[in-house]
């Protein structure tokens, strides 16, 4: 199979495995952790609605569902033919870009939390991916 071919699914499903994986998250999060009345994890404006509810502890499971997103698409995306290293942190680029189009729909979110978001759950996670998965 031609290379630029192949990295391309690669990097593709590496992003679908790594949305299904946040999305699950969040998903099962209610089943983890009692989230404030009314939410819908699956809604972004119920949850922006609520969010001045919710308590540090509910900050961990979408933690967990961006840094586990980004993590895996990382590590599959480092068994694509070459450029494995800039694979993975264009993976973690795109999960970023979508972390900052979060915490702008979600206005009223606690600063403390976007930062520490932004910061650690996206480029770093897809560094440690790489790391991980990247076979020399």
């Amino acid at each position: 199979m031609n290379p630029i071919l192949k990295n391309s699914l690669i990097f593709i499903g590496s992003i679908i495995l790594g949305v299904l994986a946040n999305s699950a998250i969040v998903t099962i999060s209610p089943f983890f952790m009692h989230l404030p009345e009314g939410v819908d994890v699956k809604n972004i404006k119920s949850i922006a609605d609520i969010i001045s509810l919710y308590e540090p502890k509910h900050f961990i499971m979408p933690y967990l569902a961006h840094a586990i997103g980004t993590f895996l698409a990382a590590y599959f995306v480092s068994f694509a033919v070459n450029h494995q290293f800039k694979l993975a942190m264009l993976c973690g680029v795109l999960f970023l870009i979508g972390g900052i189009l979060a915490v702008r729909m979600i206005p009223n979110s606690p600063m403390w939390f976007n930062i520490l978001d932004l910061v650690t759950a996206y480029v770093p996670m897809a560094w440690i991916g790489y790391k991980l998965g990247f076979k020399a």
